[in-house]
């Protein structure tokens, strides 16, 4: 059995306290981002097997209620959102998206919080934007567990839509103390075995490497959540964390107490994940390659970040074959240190030349 990571002896209580990005909305530019969204691109991603061009729009909305009270330690989204944004936005930020739509076959819509609670995204406009995209496959869309209800689910066409529930950890005390997520493990169950029943598929998205977890908790909490989620999952993206903006964990990485995981972990992750299940176990980093996001060094990020992507399609583990670098005694000495001295800090800044790789 994989470990499960014990922070028993972290109180979170009286660390940073960094309120969530907030735009103030009385000027005429803030009136018109209302009605803009956040952001629309394309991409690829994998539908019933096969590799399909993607449409992905993240909506701006009112935000996500639990960032209003707190919020998750390392999520800056909230920044996005706006007060006073209703049906009349929304519906303007639809035709936006539309514009943009060229008959993909899967759609991605984001919120900076949950596309199922009626106060970001009212139930009119919700079946709205579904009935304007008719010729969509697949319409995935995130939720908090909290919104997925029966009442909910007995609107959405199930053959059309996948809901993406963020578990980050299948540990509570990982959930707790090092994410502050505001749901527990149960709170997931019940919302992707809800999803099931009406025939609509769950995506999870896993967290790599919360903070006050060392590299090696990291890995193990997220193997351990994998496998736990592979059951109730179609797929399982696994998101190493991105140091955000205005957010606890920047304080954290500020001061030297976190740095984001390695990419080094990351296959460690993948490659023993995609062991444990069929489950498609797969990963598209934010921020990779740099100092905030999933990073090894500059000699070798590219090519590891590209084998991730590929390895993303493909489930072949041999995509991470060759992969070599200097830096990769680096990581395992610092895995070590870490253990040995019981600490997540990182170590490599703390001690800069001072470090002695074996």
């Amino acid at each position: 059995m994989l470990p499960s990571p014990s922070i028993s002896n972290i109180n979170i209580e009286g660390w940073f306290s960094f309120p969530h990005p907030k735009v103030a909305t009385t000027s005429r530019d803030n009136l018109d981002r209302r009605s803009q969204p956040a952001a629309i691109w394309k991409e690829e991603d994998m539908l019933e097997g096969r590799k399909v061009r993607a449409m992905v729009a993240i909506l701006r909305t009112v935000g996500c209620w639990w960032s209003a009270k707190g919020g998750c330690l390392m999520c800056g989204y909230n920044a996005a959102s706006e007060e006073g944004i209703g049906e009349a936005e929304l519906r303007i930020q639809l035709q936006q998206v539309l514009q943009r739509y060229e008959g993909e076959e899967m759609v991605k819509l984001y919120t900076s919080g949950s596309f199922l609670d009626e106060k970001e995204i009212p139930a009119s406009i919700r079946n709205e934007i579904i009935a304007s995209l008719p010729d969509t496959r697949r319409i995935l869309f995130e939720s908090r567990p909290e919104f997925v209800t029966e009442e909910v689910l007995d609107t959405l066409p199930a053959r059309r839509v996948q809901v993406a529930l963020g578990l980050e950890s299948a540990n509570d005390e990982v959930l707790r103390k090092s994410i502050r997520k505001g749901f527990s493990v149960a709170d997931y169950e019940r919302s992707a075995r809800s999803l099931h029943s009406k025939g609509i598929p769950v995506r999870t998205y896993l967290l790599l490497k919360p903070p006050y977890l060392t590299e090696s908790q990291a890995i193990a909490d997220t193997l351990r959540s994998i496998r736990f989620a592979s059951p109730h999952s179609e797929s399982i993206s696994v998101n190493p964390l991105n140091v955000q903006a205005g957010t606890t964990v920047e304080g954290l990485w500020r001061r030297g107490d976190y740095r984001a995981p390695w990419l080094w972990s990351l296959i460690e992750v993948l490659v023993k994940g995609k062991q444990l299940t069929d489950v498609r176990v797969f990963s598209a980093p934010s921020g990779g390659g740099t100092p905030r996001g999933v990073h090894n060094c500059d000699k070798c990020d590219h090519k590891v970040l590209e084998a991730v992507k590929k390895f993303s399609f493909s489930q072949d583990v041999k995509e991470f074959e060759g992969l070599e670098c200097g830096c990769r005694k680096e990581w395992e000495s610092i895995v070590r240190l870490q253990d040995a001295m019981d600490t997540s800090v990182d170590i490599e800044r703390y001690l800069g030349d001072e470090l002695e790789l074996d």
